[in-house]
């Protein structure tokens, strides 16, 4: 037998080829019954559909594209994974695009890779999730976008979140609990809004527990492990250094523990560390990491679904969201050292 075609499934369905087009695209208003029932013809006939011939019959490509800066793959990952199953439900392509964020032509360049490739959409994450500039070109071209965990939450129908300061305080208080008095603090990309926000719910908490906020013990990153091991080498070095060190991201959090190790101070006895988002790294490491779990795949599934929606039409869809991150206690986080 040759390959089942869309009219071989509306005959088995009993319906017209126009309602399986609807169900294959996702689009509202089919009869559960009838979406039903042109579901189960599309398992007996195994049929896929043909994306060039979907793309000519509906004026669109099928296909959105996922922009990124960020230097940790492992939290690209974590976004790409759930988008990618957010696609695959929905009968979309993704394609994985990198940016040079220092970039000034940046903006154009984006609306023209989405115009030369037929991109149906976009979905930023950060810092181009916050970059004001690309949003306005996107949305002065017509190109639908979702953001991905931006600064301001006043986006509501296109991005999705987590609570940063908030969870970042709860972690301070943590810190403090163990007795911690003398605590120091990674910040990270300068142009990621969200990371921002882990600096300000770190001094909330120090503020409410009656602690004096250094600035000596305070060192810009970039996310990545290099700007982690370079901001330890300075923390570290210090004549009174600190007994804790939190960290904005996973990866700078490891480049602190490498240094640690370097310098032969133990982790937790001598120094406590706490990370940022949970990837992989967090718990290969030695020792595993405290660090707060962010719904990475989760948000990059929901703002997926975001994007969709917009591309759907879909008077219902669904809103943005604040998706709640948690502590994970690990074995890199203990009493303060006598």
């Amino acid at each position: 037998m040759g390959r089942a075609t869309i009219a071989d499934v509306a005959s088995l369905a009993g319906v017209s080829i126009k309602t399986v087009s609807r169900v294959v695209n996702r689009e509202p208003n089919v009869r559960p019954d009838t979406h039903q029932r042109v579901e189960k013809a599309i398992r007996e006939l195994h049929y896929t559909p043909n994306t060039s011939a979907r793309s000519l019959a509906g004026n669109r490509s099928f296909l959105i594209g996922l922009l990124y800066v960020n230097p940790a793959a492992s939290y690209i990952i974590n976004i790409l994974t759930g988008a990618v199953d957010a696609c695959r439900a929905g009968g979309f392509e993704l394609l994985l695009h990198p940016c040079s964020y220092t970039d000034a032509d940046l903006p154009r360049q984006i609306s023209e890779l989405a115009s030369n490739t037929r991109l149906d959409g976009l979905i930023l994450t950060p810092p181009l999730s916050d970059m004001d500039e690309l949003i306005e070109e996107l949305d002065a071209s017509g190109i639908p976008l979702a953001r991905i965990a931006p600064g301001a939450h006043d986006d509501a129908g296109r991005s999705v979140c987590t609570n940063d300061e908030e969870v970042c305080a709860e972690l301070t208080r943590y810190v403090i609990s163990l007795g911690h008095r003398d605590i120091g603090f990674i910040v990270g990309h300068p142009d990621q809004l969200a990371v921002q926000q882990r600096y300000s719910g770190f001094r909330r908490a120090l503020l409410e527990a009656g602690l004096r906020f250094k600035t000596s013990l305070v060192c810009r990153g970039d996310n990545s492990f290099e700007s982690g091991v370079d901001c330890a080498r300075r923390l570290l070095k210090r004549k009174r250094r600190p007994t804790a060190i939190i960290a904005s991201t996973d990866d700078m959090a490891a480049g602190l523990v490498s240094v640690a190790h370097e310098f032969g101070i133990r982790i937790p006895d001598d120094l406590s560390v706490t990370g940022f988002d949970d990837v992989p790294l967090a718990h290969k490491i030695w020792p595993p990491l405290t660090t707060i779990r962010q719904p990475m795949l989760a948000m990059g599934e929901w703002a997926t679904n975001l994007l969709l929606a917009q591309l759907r039409d879909d008077d219902g869809r669904e809103q943005g969201a604040n998706l709640p991150s948690e502590i994970i206690i690990r074995e890199s986080t203990g009493p303060v050292p006598e």
